[in-house]
């Protein structure tokens, strides 16, 4: 199981502001007012060596007549059910209220493993307010501050003691690449499957969600070995509310955080949307490979310029990560499915690709002498050594005087030169600055 941290709790009682500082972004919104989160947002996160993800749900709101609400309570039970461990948040300033004993007696059913976060403990005037969150019965209290990170550690230290620690990112048991088909419901990531293999494998039809678990299947024809994994994965849980586009996320975060290479499927009718973003964003924020799938192609009206216009514009929506493999396809007239796989096979060696250190300098030093970084503040920046880091995807360090004055520009602009001189398509990649 991956894992996966859901933040819960009633309103305002600071999810976002927490989900931001693990995930050290700003991807929440923060606000004084309650209600704010209302879509689901993901995140990665890492501590002391141990990814995980982070998933902020709205506040739990009982009885309300609120459609947004009534929402927000159906994701917080799905994040309860999928997550592999809790953290319960709780308000010091207002202690425990009616909703938060709702929530309380949500996560005692779900047998699940909870960490209380008494948060908004900002200064020491506070310190002892969270001892009545013990009589809540679910675990060890943690006195944290999500606004200044006070606390925040501690709780990080015993959370990851739950978690997978061994690194099952890369490749299957056997040693095989791992191909996961990822995507909304209903954009025919079961018939992908149902067509490469020529096995009714799956249960196909018009209805979103008919997948209810993730299939692995091993494809071994025309030269190609490898692990074909399907996601679009709801499973029914007793007292949960099927909310098939949230269940579709987040089964996409496990296949995703487990492959080398994500087939990502678009329906071409509707193009991308804000879902279909939300798990690009992932694929890339994960380091793996990716192949986006136009399917449905057959049913598009089309002229000579129809492809290449869809296509422009498909990489303006994906950008700044522009440089991937976009490929239109049908599932049911199987055209162009076989040139899938090859791309798919193509972007995993593309992801494992090592280059030796003597060419690597030999030949970003020249491109760096040619253009060096700009001077900032009258400080020159020199770089004297790049190195290819031992990671699973491809990551680089740049070694200099002063990496601090390296603008995102540049970074960017030695970002593209490694993939015009070495073939990076479909792999994001990471560049470090370190002194040197």
């Amino acid at each position: 199981m991956s894992n996966i941290i859901a933040i819960v709790g009633r309103p305002n009682v600071g999810k976002s502001t927490l989900f931001n500082r693990l995930t050290e972004s700003k991807t929440a919104i923060v606000k004084e007012v309650s209600g704010v989160t209302r879509d689901r947002i993901y995140g990665r996160g890492e501590w002391v060596g141990v990814d995980f993800s982070v998933i902020d749900t709205g506040g739990y709101v009982k009885g309300s007549d609120d459609i947004f609400e009534e929402e927000i309570r159906k994701q917080v039970e799905i994040a309860i059910d999928e997550a592999h461990v809790i953290i319960f948040m709780l308000d010091v300033t207002t202690g425990i209220v009616d909703l938060d004993e709702v929530v309380a007696g949500m996560l005692r059913k779900s047998k699940k493993k909870v960490f209380i976060a008494a948060n908004k403990v900002d200064n020491t005037q506070r310190v002892g307010l969270s001892a009545e969150f013990w009589s809540l019965g679910l675990g060890e209290v943690f006195d944290i501050s999500a606004t200044n990170g006070s606390g925040t550690g501690e709780i990080l230290d015993e959370i990851v003691k739950e978690f997978d620690k061994e690194d099952t990112s890369v490749r299957d048991k056997d040693g095989l690449p791992r191909i996961a088909i990822v995507g909304k419901p209903n954009v025919g990531k079961s018939s992908l499957i149902n067509a490469l293999t020529g096995q009714e494998r799956n249960i196909v039809t018009p209805i979103s969600g008919t997948t209810r678990d993730t299939i692995n299947t091993r494809y071994n024809a025309f030269g190609f070995d490898f692990m074909l994994i399907d996601t679009a994965g709801i499973r029914k849980q007793a007292k949960v509310h099927e909310d098939i586009e949230y269940y579709s996320v987040l089964r996409s975060v496990k296949a995703i955080e487990t492959s080398d290479v994500c087939i990502f499927m678009v329906d071409a009718e509707e193009g991308i949307q804000k879902q279909d973003l939300t798990i690009f964003y992932m694929i890339e924020k994960n380091s793996k490979g990716v192949v986006v799938l136009i399917n449905k192609w057959d049913l598009v009206e089309k002229d000579h310029k129809t492809m290449l216009e869809y296509e422009e514009k498909v990489r303006e929506q994906l950008a700044p990560f522009r440089d991937v493999p976009i490929i239109f396809t049908s599932t049911v007239t199987k055209q162009r499915l076989h040139k899938a796989i090859e791309t798919a096979m193509d972007v995993y060696e593309n992801r494992v690709r090592k280059i030796q250190t003597s060419k690597l300098n030999e030949l970003m030093l020249g491109i760096i002498e040619a253009t060096p970084p700009p001077s900032t503040k009258g400080k020159y920046v020199k770089i004297k050594y790049v190195q290819q880091l031992p990671t699973h995807s491809p990551s680089f360090a740049f070694f200099c005087n002063l990496p601090q004055y390296i603008p995102d520009s540049y970074k960017r602009f030695l970002e593209n030169r490694l993939r015009e001189e070495y073939n990076f398509t479909g792999i994001p990649i990471r560049i470090y600055f370190r002194k040197k």
